[in-house]
């Protein structure tokens, strides 16, 4: 693994933890789920030989720490962090991969500071306001997974996201030699807990809509619609990337995987992501 030098910024109403390896172009790294900074380490560790990877605690997980922890947190305070981020780390435009949660928030980033990403490589974003058609539909499931939470605890809610996303954790499939990443199991529950408590909330009440998608269309940005080859094209992760796509007059770009690809196949997936980032796909 690439030498890794770790930071803290403060940001207003939290401190974020960073971390940054590689050297070459910034690549910005935005987790999905309650992925942390850790996550897609074996992503990363094959990126680095020609990127500057910034990988990060999303405010609320692990050591990215609210100052109020009950407050809720929404997508533009998310998108906000992502700025102050990039801000501190360079003057120039960055790569960008966001996937699901973390794809939402690039494409809010790219519509509200356009100049800081060159190019935003969103995989299978949970951005429900992109929905021309069952729209309600997936928005009265986001609402029901958030009142499995509440009746349930923890794991039958994830139980029911993995069905909302179209991953089959029974059958989930690997890389040769591919061990997914593992946090403590506190930590990963308390992630779990706040990505359930307060994210989900935020993505089910996102503002990107209306005069925000019309923005997308006319961004400098380029924007890869992007989307796992196994992922069902029925859940709305991937009817989110159709979508971009039709609107930005592209094609959704195929990676390796499924919804969690960047996770489970990380060897194939940043050879790809290499590829569609520079234009060579």
């Amino acid at each position: 693994m690439a030498d890794m030098e770790a930071g803290t910024l403060p940001v207003p109403g939290a401190t974020l933890y960073y971390e940054v390896r590689g050297t070459g172009p910034l690549l910005l790294i935005l987790q999905g789920g309650d992925g942390d900074a850790g996550r897609s380490a074996d992503l990363v560790d094959r990126l680095v030989g020609d990127h500057t990877v910034v990988t990060y605690d999303r405010r609320g997980l692990s050591r990215s720490t609210p100052h109020d922890p009950a407050r809720p947190v929404t997508i533009e305070t998310h998108a906000d962090d992502v700025h102050r981020l990039l801000a501190a780390l360079t003057d120039r435009p960055a790569l960008m991969f966001g996937s699901s949660f973390g794809g939402l928030i690039g494409l809010t980033l790219a519509v509200r500071h356009p100049g800081q990403v060159s190019v935003l490589v969103a995989h299978e974003p949970g951005a429900i306001g992109l929905l021309s058609a069952g729209r309600a539909r997936f928005a009265q499931a986001l609402e029901e997974l958030q009142e499995t939470y509440r009746r349930q605890g923890v794991a039958a809610a994830m139980h029911t996201m993995s069905a909302l996303v179209g991953i089959d954790p029974a059958g989930l499939e690997t890389e040769p030699g591919v061990r997914m990443q593992e946090q403590e199991p506190g930590e990963r529950a308390a992630n779990l807990r706040f990505l359930l408590a307060n994210d989900m909330p935020a993505l089910s009440r996102s503002a990107l809509t209306g005069a925000d998608v019309a923005a997308l269309k006319d961004t400098p940005i380029r924007i890869v619609p992007a989307a796992g080859r196994t992922t069902p094209r029925t859940v709305f992760p991937r009817r989110c990337a159709g979508e971009l796509a039709g609107l930005l007059g592209t094609q959704v770009m195929e990676f390796p995987g499924c919804h969690n690809g960047n996770t489970t196949h990380p060897r194939a997936f940043a050879a790809r992501l290499r590829e569609v980032l520079h234009g060579t796909a």
